[in-house]
């Protein structure tokens, strides 16, 4: 069987944390920013971490798993 690829879309998307979980940036940062408060816009600068339900699959597409 051939070695899977590494899907490049997902891996900029995402960096892998010392304990094996994704973070991610948060969505809603590109445009319309004038409507958003800046409390909204300060929060969405922190990065997240990938929920478990989609945990799976994005490391399955990244090659991880």
């Amino acid at each position: 069987m051939p070695k899977m690829k590494t899907r490049k879309a997902i891996a900029a998307k995402f960096r892998v944390t010392g304990t094996g979980k994704l973070k991610m940036s948060r969505p809603g940062r590109r445009h319309k920013l004038t409507n958003k408060t800046a409390k909204r816009k300060r929060q969405l600068r922190s990065p997240a971490l990938v929920d478990e339900g989609h945990l799976k699959t994005y490391k399955r597409l990244m090659c991880l798993a």
